[in-house]
């Protein structure tokens, strides 16, 4: 075996230990938001009597600060390295959410909301980073489809442990959920913070030709050559655009809908029960849970492409059943049973978006600007969740039910179309189609040959 297939045979194990620390990191600091954000609002409008406006405009805080420092975090990572930045935001989030614990002023408050909404934007593409560096591209869908999973299971539980804590009259029992998530928060950069990441650009895809190796050096002329091109670069990518392009109406669609509009038409509209809403999203996360694992199967031996438009197909058909819920009778069982479906429905469509999205990004993304591609994906998912609640306050303040859901059908709609006009902007490699060889199998075929 040769040097470089010694040095890769002793770097697979650490890069996958390294990503396992990532993950469970990961899968910490989701358990401790699973204890503060369904009861935000609550904790704003009724432990700290702040007006329903401020109550509500601090998902609007969250979103203005991630916007604000998104556009930077990439360029730190990529110069930086990822442990720093997520030191880091993991810090500033924690400050965040232990004084937006303690506080109790608006200004205060709202002030701290930032700082925490900052931190937690920060950390999203840092640990994107951070999982494509510890994947390579023939396991990359399993690993972000995992990472996605242990992400909806830590808030799932988080969220029921969050309940039995929670009491109104007893406005301690709030600061100690932001405590537990703050020490969450801390866990993560303790864990996945202190890893010795794999060098960048380290092992290159083999070709049908052969198999290239760069050098750590390669790596770090190629991040000097471009580091002024910034952002301009990602622009001219026109494969990276159409994506940016897709994920904006993905999460309008769909995650921008979910706490506003939909639930403003489930209640209001269908008229179920407050409490179903809880039981809706349990449903919506337990499809995630309990399927995430087997659609590897599925997408694994699929285009990307042609998986997210079967993402907006699905879509359709669950804004589809919302509407008819509205038919069935207010307040039916069979009219719950609807709004119970959609969500269901929209849960198997993230289920199929996991292993894709996130893989396409770093597929796309060269080794030496990864941090910037993910820094931006993040951006545009940011104001896709900052547009969606607005549209569906101005539609919900109209009343206008049958033009909401008219319009978010054509959204999912165009998810299809814009995912399959993609096509034509991938390779092969990129939209999934062509299996890439492994490390391990790459140094099998070494072995071979030097018995041959």
């Amino acid at each position: 075996m040769s040097k470089w297939g010694v040095e890769m045979a002793a770097a697979m194990p650490d890069a996958r230990r390294v990503l396992r620390r990532v993950q469970v990191g990961n899968a910490l600091a989701a358990f401790g938001a699973g204890f503060t954000v369904p009861f935000i609002y609550v904790y704003a409008t009724t432990v700290r009597h702040l007006s329903p406006g401020v109550g509500g405009s601090l998902f609007s805080i969250w979103a203005v600060a991630a916007l604000l420092v998104l556009p930077f975090v990439g360029r730190v990572v990529d110069r930086r390295g990822p442990q720093a930045v997520l030191v880091a935001s993991c810090v500033l989030a924690a400050v965040g959410s232990v004084g937006f614990g303690l506080s109790s002023g608006p200004v205060p408050i709202m002030l701290f909301a930032a700082l925490f909404g900052a931190g937690v934007a920060a950390e999203q593409p840092v640990l994107a980073t951070m999982v494509a560096r510890c994947s390579g591209p023939a396991d990359r869908s399993k690993a972000f489809a995992f990472q996605f999973f242990l992400n909806n299971l830590g808030l799932g539980i988080g969220g029921l442990l969050g309940g039995l804590i929670v009491d109104p009259s007893r406005p301690g029992s709030f600061q100690e959920l932001f405590m537990i998530e703050a020490a969450m928060i801390l866990v993560l950069a303790a864990v996945a913070g202190t890893v010795r990441l794999p060098a960048v650009a380290s092992l290159t895809v083999a070709s049908s030709a052969g198999t290239t190796a760069p050098t750590a050096t390669a790596a770090t002329a190629a991040t000097a050559a471009t580091a002024g091109e910034g952002y301009r670069a990602l622009l001219r990518d026109r494969a990276m655009t159409g994506v940016c392009v897709l994920a904006l109406v993905l999460y309008f669609s769909c995650y921008g809908q979910f706490e506003s509009g939909l639930a403003a038409f489930a209640t209001t509209v269908t008229r179920v029960a407050p409490g179903t809403l809880g039981l809706a999203l349990a449903a919506n996360t337990a499809v995630i849970v309990l399927g995430q694992l087997l659609v590897l199967r599925v997408t694994g031996r699929r285009r990307r492409s042609a998986v997210i438009a079967v993402v907006g197909v699905i879509w359709l058909a669950a804004w589809g059943l919302a509407g008819l819920s509205a038919l069935l009778g207010p307040g039916t069982g069979a009219a719950t049973a609807a709004i119970l479906g959609t969500y269901m429905m929209f849960g198997a469509g993230e289920m199929l978006l996991s292993p894709v999205l996130g893989p396409l990004v770093a597929d796309l993304a060269p080794a030496h600007r990864l941090g910037q591609y993910n820094a931006a994906f993040a951006g545009v998912r940011q104001i896709a969740m900052v547009a969606g609640p607005a549209f569906a306050g101005l539609m919900v303040g109209l009343g206008a039910y049958t033009a909401y859901l008219a319009l978010l059908g054509a959204c999912t709609l165009g998810v299809t179309v814009l995912a399959l006009r993609l096509r034509h902007r991938l390779t092969d490699v990129q939209d999934g189609l062509v299996a890439v060889e492994t490390p391990a199998r790459l140094l099998e075929r070494e072995d071979a040959v030097a018995a041959a």
